[in-house]
């Protein structure tokens, strides 16, 4: 059994950066428009906020949370939007305090909880590492597109190595989301990370494969940027469709992002 602490320990690591880069924002600075059509620097914080309140609600309490996922369902195609419209609402150092609060919360019931629990989600269950990890993921996520609305590069870090695994592990979902039979065979995944090591996954004998920048991969699998754009490698014809749906995150397909040429 994977100890969690590893995760939790980079979960809130990557949620302090991100902290940093907002907490002396000017009150025009968080109303500035993100890449995300609709979101405002203020709905990124408010989405996280309110994502970290519903893993926190399924740590601790079931029941409430099977009532947000009964709110979810009666509303598949606006209840996150919703969420992050209602947060963006508040005033900036009002939303602040209420991210930090909950994710500081949610760290707490993580290190908790206990060993082997698992804990429902909008997807399949979840183990406390699992549940982390994807906080982690949508953290960083989130968190380029208010870089990208600030104008600011963060340099990625070996955190990735969560996102990177995270994305191999829901190929299957993401064939599945799409109508898709997933590939009956392994594919071989061979990631460079910003550290300069290798992150591999799969057998080694693996016909088909993908090969590349973890950061691209990441990007990738979070649909923050388009595979034109990423400096990724398919070998075979179901790893070459898979760089095509690739999503590492609950529910629908995404809509992804379009390539930067497009429109010109």
């Amino acid at each position: 059994m994977a100890d969690p602490t590893p995760v939790i320990d980079d979960l809130r690591a990557e949620s302090g950066e991100l902290d940093r880069l907002v907490a002396e924002l000017s009150p025009s600075s968080w109303a500035l428009p993100t890449p995300a059509p609709g979101w405002t620097v203020a709905h990124q914080i408010a989405h996280l906020a309110w994502t970290d309140r519903s893993a926190l609600l399924a740590v601790t309490d079931a029941d409430a949370f099977r009532t947000l996922v009964e709110k979810a369902l009666a509303a598949p195609g606006s209840f996150v939007d919703e969420g992050a419209e209602e947060g963006a609402e508040l005033p900036p150092a009002e939303l602040l305090a209420a991210w930090r609060g909950g994710r500081t919360a949610l760290d707490r019931a993580l290190r908790d909880a206990p060993a082997g629990a698992r804990f429902p989600w909008y997807g399949p269950p979840m183990s406390a590492a699992s549940m982390a990890t994807a906080r982690l993921m949508e953290t960083w996520a989130h968190g380029l597109d208010i870089a990208d609305a600030l104008g600011v590069v963060r340099p990625p870090t070996d955190r990735l190595r969560h996102v990177a695994r995270l994305g191999v592990r829901t190929r299957d979902f993401a064939f599945g989301v799409h109508g898709l039979t997933p590939p009956d065979e392994e594919f071989r995944v061979e990631l460079t990370a910003p550290s300069g090591q290798v992150w591999a996954y799969g057998d080694e004998r693996a016909a088909q494969r993908v090969t590349g920048p973890a950061l691209d991969f990441c990007l990738l699998v979070t649909q923050r940027a388009h595979r034109d754009d990423l400096a990724l490698t398919a070998t075979g014809p179901d790893a070459d469709r898979w760089l095509g749906i690739a999503q590492a995150f609950a529910g629908p397909p995404g809509t992804g992002r379009p390539p930067k040429g497009a429109g010109r």
